[in-house]
């Protein structure tokens, strides 16, 4: 048996071999951002949690306002209307009870420093949903340059800004408008040829009232209900937004809503039927929230990501506006001129309407903007 000749080992062998084995490389730690931990923790108990909170606001607010209606025509003129107060405040106290189970943004706390918290925040997400958290040290991401109010008022989006601002007002001007001047209405004989029974109850009542401070009119029943009717019409019309917005487009959907509810107003100053009053408030009801539907998802759309919350939060202040002055118009300027009240309303809708319909950008089938 010949022996198996072994190559001689060299120097230059040994530097081949030391260049085909790679040198070591430190070990780069793991890290994770907010959203892929949204992402790697996923959907649960705590999102079905969270939206049972959040959604009961805006469905409260339909369901709240027809609770108090059907109790005020039981409390009011049994035990008053004190105790009507009373009863109103105790869902407000289990809202705000239930708002301390919602933890502060994790997102909002990672972009101000506050990664302990964000991190606290994210772990107790993973508990209730039973997950697990991804691996590494949280960091923030890197940002572009953050949205300021000057940039609102960019010459790119200067006209659109203020239209929205114009619109927006408006919006809110004619939605409280008609909430509160619908008592207002009630307490007008607008039904042809008869008394209302709201009438009666005020006349029975005259005594009582000339000792209370707040001078208030009693309702009879046929006014709650049609305060009940006309309060349902906040949802009667949300299929037929929804198409509208989708098929005719953001712009032309909302300046025909609002048109419409400019006509509604002037139509309240006609002498019509008890049914035809009912009508007349259903629709208005209805239009005024179609109206806020529609100029929430293009205010939305509209702008970029880096200035969609500014371009929310400034059209909500100035929806605070025409919130505040809405009152004065439609207690204080109706009950000295009506038909005024009626035509100030209607002129502003117009104005919203034309505002609309001007809008430069139209968002349907439009891609959401990321950057400015």
């Amino acid at each position: 048996m010949t022996a198996k000749q072994t190559e001689p080992v060299t120097i230059i062998s040994l530097r081949e071999l030391n260049l085909a084995t790679p040198e070591p490389r430190p070990r780069e730690s793991k890290t994770f951002t907010v959203e892929e931990a949204v992402e790697t923790i996923g959907f649960g108990r705590f999102h079905i949690a969270l939206f049972l909170i959040m959604g009961s606001t805006g469905v409260f607010w339909l369901a709240g306002s027809l609770l108090i209606i059907g109790l005020a025509s039981v409390v009011v003129p049994t035990i008053g209307w004190r105790w009507l107060i009373r009863i109103a405040s105790i869902p407000g106290i289990i809202l705000i009870m239930a708002f301390k189970f919602i933890p502060e943004s994790a997102r909002f706390n990672v972009s101000t420093g506050n990664t302990q918290a964000a991190l606290a925040t994210l772990e107790r997400i993973a508990k209730m949903n039973r997950s697990v958290m991804p691996e590494g040290k949280l960091v923030e991401p890197i940002l572009e340059k953050r949205g300021r109010f000057a940039d609102l008022l960019d010459a790119k989006y200067l006209r659109t800004t203020l239209q929205i601002w114009v619109i927006w007002l408006g919006i809110s001007f004619a939605y409280y408008g008609v909430i509160l001047a619908s008592a207002e209405l009630l307490e007008r004989d607008l039904v042809c040829g008869s008394r209302s029974e709201s009438e009666v109850a005020v006349t029975v009542g005259v005594l009582e009232e000339s000792q209370s401070p707040c001078y208030c009119h009693m309702f009879a029943p046929s006014d709650y209900r049609t305060m009940i009717i006309s309060t349902i019409g906040e949802i009667a019309l949300n299929p037929l937004n929804i198409l509208g917005i989708n098929f005719l487009g953001r712009r032309l959907s909302l300046s025909i809503t609002m048109g419409c509810t400019a006509l509604f107003f002037l139509l309240l100053n006609i002498c019509t039927s008890s049914a035809g009053l009912i009508g007349f408030l259903f629709m208005l009801r209805a239009l005024v929230a179609a109206n806020f539907n529609t100029i929430y998802i293009y205010t939305a759309e509209v702008y970029p990501t880096t200035m969609r919350a500014l371009g929310l939060g400034t059209s909500g202040s100035l929806c605070r506006i025409g919130a505040m002055v809405a009152p004065f118009i439609s207690q204080v300027l109706m009950s000295a001129s009506f038909l005024g009240a009626l035509c100030l309303f209607s002129s502003v809708c117009v104005v919203c309407a034309i505002s609309a319909f001007t809008l430069p950008i139209e968002t349907k089938g439009r891609a959401l903007q990321q950057i400015k």
